[in-house]
């Protein structure tokens, strides 16, 4: 029986992906397994001695200490790509409100008084307040072509705009998806002098930090609308204000409100909506449940932030799972333990990523504690799990 705890509210749609009869659910636990969340800021928590993974309906991971996590050997996965369509829905909105002054004319017209024939003559004479632009004909810049920054970009060659890119690391896969029309340019500083809308979609880590900065703005072209969907430390907000009121930034919108910026007019603070849709919370519920009954049941792993994809077809076998440091002889070692013990290995799979590595040895027969200890004990080793796959 596993144990899963969940931290936040969790769509009933991925809840039912795990099978009553061998899996224990509950907000709070002893020794779960398994922690499974969505906002919950797990820096200040103490890791349970059990905890074998962690699971974040979602696709962001600032809210986990995944180096805590690494060198503990629990991998932490994530939901690539299941709230895109969610996150490219606002965006589109987003251009929109900005682009006619859509929340500013609503203000307006909530604070009208008097008669119908009076609001009439006040709407006439100060709608030229509101006066917007349109889409079609446009430049959109998109910063970081993943799962979301691809949808943005084909969804607004179909509004009329012309698109550009820039993403350094754009994987095959996303590369394939992405419209032929899409122009590539090379750095950020392009994209911010060559578009009308800016809109950007990368994870926050130390290259992405301050990505739109004082400097870049200074290149970026007069009346740039930008659009932070992604994360708050990606753009300055200081260098964000000083922008708005010289003039050079027509509009900042952000799903993130903070005090420095909520109140300006020029400015529209989400209450981080990105993927606060119905669908979007049942698909990353459904991945992430998916893809952690895969990796207790039978030691699998596919999009951890953290540790490598491993895939070993599943036999009828007694399967073992270590993760350690990527450091030369772990193999060895590993294999050695076992042979010494005179047990026979039918497959094996070896996997790396960055400082971690993972192997998936299938038993002819079980493991003993002593071999378990024996590769425990190997300076490196990280964690030892054995799974009966019979």
């Amino acid at each position: 029986m596993f144990k899963i705890q969940t931290l936040n509210n969790i769509s009933v749609a991925g809840l039912e992906r795990f099978p009553r009869d061998r899996y224990e659910i509950a907000s709070e636990m002893n020794k779960p397994d398994a922690l499974l969340l969505r906002s919950f800021n797990m820096h200040n928590l103490e890791l349970p001695a059990t905890l074998k993974a962690v699971g974040r309906a979602g696709a962001g991971v600032n809210n986990i200490p995944v180096d805590s996590c690494t060198k503990l050997g629990i991998p932490v996965f994530n939901a690539p790509g299941a709230n895109a369509n969610a996150v490219k829905e606002l965006v589109l909105a987003a251009m929109l409100l900005s682009s006619r002054n859509i929340v500013q004319a609503w203000d307006f017209t909530r604070q009208l008084n008097g008669s119908d024939e009076e609001i009439d003559k006040l709407v006439e004479s100060e709608k030229k307040k509101f006066l917007g632009i349109e889409l079609a004909g446009r430049t959109l810049g998109v910063a970081g072509l993943g799962a979301i920054g691809v949808k943005v970009a084909n969804a607004a060659l179909s509004l009329g705009m012309k698109v550009i890119g820039y993403d350094p690391h754009i994987t095959v896969s996303n590369a394939w998806q992405l419209h032929s029309d899409v122009k590539g340019v090379s750095s950020m500083s392009e994209v911010l002098a060559s578009s009308d809308f800016v809109t950007v979609h990368v994870p926050l880590v130390a290259e992405t930090t301050n990505l739109i900065d004082s400097k870049r703005l200074g290149k970026a072209k007069t009346g740039i609308t930008i659009l932070n969907f992604a994360r708050p430390g990606i753009a300055d907000e200081e260098a964000i204000l000083q922008a708005i009121n010289s003039g050079k930034v027509r509009a900042y919108v952000c799903d993130f409100p903070s005090n420095r910026l909520k109140d300006h007019p020029k400015v529209i603070s989400l209450p981080h909506l990105g993927a606060s849709t119905s669908e979007a919370e049942e698909n990353c519920a459904i991945m992430v449940a998916d893809q952690l009954r895969n990796y207790l049941e039978f030691g699998e792993i596919k999009n951890s932030v953290n540790f490598p994809d491993m895939h070993l077809p599943q036999g009828n076998a007694h399967r073992m799972l270590v993760a350690n440091a990527n450091v030369p002889h772990m193999i060895e070692r590993i294999s050695a333990a076992v042979s010494n013990a005179n047990i026979n290995i039918l497959d094996m799979l070896n996997r790396s990523r960055g400082e971690v590595a993972c192997t998936l040895l299938d038993l002819q027969e079980p493991a003993p504690q002593a071999v378990i200890d024996e590769i425990s004990a190997v300076k490196g080793v990280l964690k030892v799990r054995v799974l009966d796959l019979k």
